[in-house]
């Protein structure tokens, strides 16, 4: 995994269905996706041997097949679909439909995060042992 920061955009239109944003970031331990269908297209039924997928709607309405059965999400929700569920996203319409798609295989790590009081600190602790920082003064708001 490299030490360094790497960033994209998402697209609002793509000229492509599917935007390869976990390759873009150089991403290496889950997926990250977006998916981008006009009305009327969907993509490939499929199904993954390990990693289950939570798919984000960030705009539009999604019609989600899992295992032939159909539902609709719209923009904000979220759902998560197990590995071996059948699936398909399609766009029904009216408008184009943009899907964050997040990918994982192995067990999640939780409790791995180390906070700082300061980022000149040399030692940290576990967050939850950390109280959160003063909020930011009304000069330091943009206007």
């Amino acid at each position: 995994m490299e030490r360094a920061t790497t960033q994209t955009r998402l697209r609002e239109r793509a000229p492509e269905r599917f935007v390869p944003l976990r390759r873009e970031l150089g991403v290496s331990t889950f997926g990250i996706n977006q998916i981008v269908l006009e009305p009327g297209q969907r993509g490939r039924i499929h199904r993954h041997l390990r990693q289950e997928e939570v798919y984000l709607v960030l705009s539009g309405t999604l019609s989600l097949l899992i295992d032939g059965e159909e539902m609709e999400l719209e923009a904000g929700e979220l759902i998560r679909v197990a590995p071996e569920c059948r699936r398909q996203l399609a766009n029904r319409g009216p408008g184009p439909l943009s899907v964050l798609a997040l990918g994982g295989a192995n067990p999640h790590e939780g409790r791995d995060g180390e906070a700082f009081e300061s980022f000149h600190a040399e030692h940290g602790a576990p967050p939850q042992e950390l109280p959160l920082p003063p909020d930011l003064d009304q000069g330091e708001l943009r206007a």
